[in-house]
This record gives structure tokens, C-alpha cells and sequence, in this order.
């Protein structure tokens, strides 16, 4: 190791120094001389002081070193270190020159092998949440009568024995289909979805486990894949993830229908053991006997009001013929009463018609004398019209231009039509007509001299 040319060292001077005084030599020269850095190891002797800060032992195989995290940086720490977990600290080399004790002070701890496992772990959780996969209205009830389970785990795997036995022990009567798969390797992940698909496509269980027992983050890290969690939840079937110990969680628990702490509770939340069912049809039996009974109590009390109601058949039969006997008393004076009121008015009719009756015979000679005399005054009142039109067409016939022209005389009139009836109305260079009793002609006229008329 190298140490700084400008750090005082009173080791070279000769003299005798304090304990204290070499403490903090020693302190100086780790602290500048190892820069900080991130160191791995296994949490032992755990303590957390009442001021905040922590203490532990930072341990691998071979050695160990004691480790102190001051409450201003612990408090930032999102989970809380357990005994025997495996962490990798970044820390800063120290020396507690109070007693001496080689120690390093920690700035920031996470899980082993957590680092970049951990972030993609949230990240995937953080998006398949905001998708959807994980709500709670997705998630399938598992069905209390169950013939057969799946199970996809690895055929070497312990937990499937702890399965089989569970199974064997709770209920014997059920099936199961094993579904083998590799639970962790390179391409795990992959074979787990094939799985677990071949077991939704078959369709030949009522539920499904996926299994598998505990260890590391790494060792449970195909359960973190993608492909798993979107097939669990795409399955055709409920699907119980019993993946690891109860303080381990993986996406496939998420995405899950229902998740188990054990591959062996997973086993015991798909069955029942005969003492819960027997306890149950026991509840049912007496929940059975019960209503029976009110029921029986219900129709006896029925029974006996129906019994004090009930009349013996002669004293039924006598009250109906009595019925039957006022209805037909009813019916005959409903049907007789309107036939007689109906024949009296008819009488009185007939009576008051016979009274008013006309007498035809005077009537009729009336009758033949008014015709007599509407005919002869519709004869002279024709008489006296055809005399009237013979009169007014003869004084027509006299009126007829026709036979003003017969006599000689002739109509002028202009090229539009007007008729001439002075010499004033008649233009010199014009066309006038003439119209005689048989035919008209069209006369020029050259010049017009006005003479005064002659008395006849």
C-alpha cells in the first residue's frame, strides 16, 4: 500500500505515540488510501439501534467484517435487511478508533444479485400493472368441485413430491395431470409458458399450479419472465402460482389467479380434505332439516284452517241445488217479463194504428182532380209560351242585318273591321270592304271628297 507523501506519519518519527494516536493514524491511511466500493456478503448479528442506525456483520465463507449504516442513509433503504440475507453493500473502509475494531461504514445496500435482476423486475411489474394484467376483476374464482388439477413444475423438483403427497393426503379422489418443465436454466422461461399453454389448449383440468420451491432471486428468475405472466394470464383455466417461501414474490404470483406462500399450500387452496366437506354437508343437512321442518309446520297449519273450512259433500251438494234453483227462477221471470211488456206495447200500437188510419177512397178523388187540373194548366201555360216565342222571333227576323242587305243596302267597313259610318271615317290610299246580302269585296280608295247628304 501506498501512502500519501502530505499525511503526517508519527510511526517515522520515533518517538512513542498514544493508542489513540495510532487508532487515527491507522483510520487515516484506510480511508484515503481505499476508495469507496461495493462489497457482497452474507447479513449476520443484525441490529437495529433505537437511534436509527444499523449493525451488522457482513460474512462469506471465509471471513467477515463489521459494517455500521447511520440512520441518515438507512432510512432511504426500501426493504428491511433480515439475518442471512445476502446483500452487497457500497461502503467506505473505516477504522472505530475507539476500540480499535477494523469496520466499514455504509452508504447504500441492496439485495445480492438484485442490481440490475431487481430493476427489471420492478420495471416489468411496473408495465404489466399499467396494462391491466394484475387488477382484481381479472382474477377467476377457484371452483369448489374440482375432478382434476394440472400441475407445471420439473420432474425432479421436491415440491412435487410435497404436492403429490398433499394431494394424496386431502383428497385422494382427484386427478392430476403433470405437465413437466425445467424451472430454471437458460430458455426455463420459455418451456414454463409451452407448459402451461399445453395444459390451457388440452383443457383437461378444472385448476392449475404452477410450482416450484425456494432459492434465490436467480433461481426464481423464470418465473419473472414475461412470457410466463402473459400466458398465466391468458390460461383457460383458474391458475394457483406457488413459486418459492412465503417472502417470495415473482411476476407469475401478479399475474396469477390466486397465489400460495408454498408449492404445499397451493395444494391445500385447490382441495378440500374430507373433514371440511363433511363438515359442510353436515352445515347443509341441518340447514336442510331446518327448513323442512318450518315447512312441515307451515303445511300442517294450513292443513287443519283448510279442515275447520271444509263442508261434508250432501250439505255442498244441497247448498249448490239451491244455488241452481234461485238461478233458474231468475233466469225464467228475466227471460218472460220483457216477451209479455213486449206483447202489450204491440197491442197498444196495433189499437192507436187502427184509430189513425187515413180513408184512401176521399183522398184519391182529391188527388185525381189535382191532376186533372195541374195537367190543363201546364197545357196553356205551354200554349201561351209557344205564342210568345212566335212573336219575338218574327220581330228577330225583322231586326236580321241579313235582310237589311237583301234590300239593297251594303256595310262598309275599314281593314281592321271597324265600321264606316261617315264619310270622315273613311282614309284616302286605304283599303275598305264592302259586304253585300251574297258575298264582299275590297275597294281601294285614292282620294275621299266629302259631299252633303241630300234629304230623301
Amino acid at each position: 500500500m501506498n501512502t500519501d507523501s502530505r499525511l503526517p506519519n508519527p510511526l517515522s518519527t520515533g518517538s512513542v505515540i498514544t493508542v489513540s494516536a495510532l487508532n487515527q493514524a491507522v483510520a487515516q491511511l484506510l480511508e484515503r488510501n481505499i476508495p469507496l466500493t461495493w462489497v457482497s456478503g452474507e447479513i449476520s448479528n443484525f441490529t437495529r439501534a433505537t437511534s436509527g442506525h444499523w449493525y451488522f456483520t457482513l460474512k462469506d465463507s471465509a471471513a467477515q467484517v463489521k459494517a455500521v449504516m447511520f440512520r441518515g442513509r438507512a432510512q432511504y433503504v426500501d426493504f428491511s435487511p433480515r439475518e442471512g440475507d445476502k446483500v452487497e453493500v457500497r461502503a467506505l473502509v473505516s477504522l472505530y478508533t475507539p476500540r480499535g475494531d477494523y469496520q466499514i461504514n455504509v452508504e447504500a445496500i441492496r439485495r445480492a444479485g438484485v442490481g440490475n435482476l431487481y430493476e427489471a423486475f420492478l420495471q416489468l411489474k411496473e408495465k404489466l400493472t399499467k396494462e391491466g394484467l394484475f387488477d382484481p376483476e381479472r382474477k377467476r374464482a377457484i371452483p369448489p368441485f374440482i375432478k382434476c388439477i394440472g400441475i407445471v413444475t420439473s420432474l425432479q423438483a421436491a415440491a412435487l413430491r410435497d404436492l403429490l403427497t398433499t394431494l394424496k393426503r386431502r383428497a385422494p379422489h382427484i386427478n392430476v395431470i403433470l405437465y413437466p418443465t425445467p424451472v430454471q436454466g437458460d430458455g426455463a422461461s420459455e418451456k414454463i409458458a409451452q407448459a402451461i399453454a399445453t395444459a390451457s389448449a388440452r383443457e383437461e383440468c378444472d385448476v392449475l399450479l404452477v410450482c416450484r420451491g425456494g432459492g434465490s432471486i436467480e433461481d426464481l428468475w423464470s418465473f419473472n419472465a414475461e412470457i410466463v405472466a402473459r400466458t398465466i394470464s391468458h390460461c383457460s383455466m383458474p391458475v394457483i402460482s406457488g413459486v418459492g417461501h412465503e417472502t417470495d414474490f415473482t411476476i407469475a404470483d401478479f399475474a396469477a389467479d390466486l397465489r400460495a406462500p408454498t408449492p404445499t399450500a397451493a395444494a391445500e387452496l385447490a382441495t378440500r380434505t374430507r373433514e371440511e366437506w363433511m363438515a359442510q354437508i353436515g352445515q347443509f343437512q341441518r340447514h336442510l332439516q331446518r327448513s323442512m321442518q318450518r315447512q312441515l309446520s307451515t303445511k300442517a297449519q294450513t292443513l287443519d284452517w283448510t279442515a275447520r273450512h271444509l263442508l261434508s259433500p250432501i250439505a255442498s251438494i244441497a247448498n249448490k241445488r239451491m244455488q241452481v234453483q234461485v238461478c233458474s227462477q231468475r233466469l225464467q221471470y228475466a227471460i218472460q217479463t220483457p216477451v209479455q211488456i213486449g206483447l202489450s206495447r204491440l197491442a197498444q200500437l196495433q189499437t192507436r194504428m187502427t184509430g189513425n188510419r187515413p180513408k184512401l177512397s176521399l183522398h184519391q178523388h182529391h188527388l185525381d182532380a189535382a191532376e186533372r187540373r195541374l195537367r190543363d194548366g201546364f197545357t196553356r201555360q205551354i200554349q201561351q209560351q209557344r205564342t210568345t216565342l212566335n212573336s219575338t222571333a218574327s220581330q228577330l227576323e225583322l231586326l236580321n242585318p241579313q235582310r237589311t242587305l237583301e234590300r239593297g243596302y251594303t256595310i262598309l267597313s275599314d281593314n281592321k273591321g271597324k265600321l264606316i259610318r261617315t264619310s270622315q271615317d273613311i282614309k284616302a290610299n286605304s283599303f275598305i270592304t264592302i259586304r253585300t246580302a251574297t258575298d264582299s269585296a275590297e275597294i281601294g280608295i285614292n282620294s275621299v271628297q266629302s259631299k252633303l247628304s241630300e234629304s230623301i
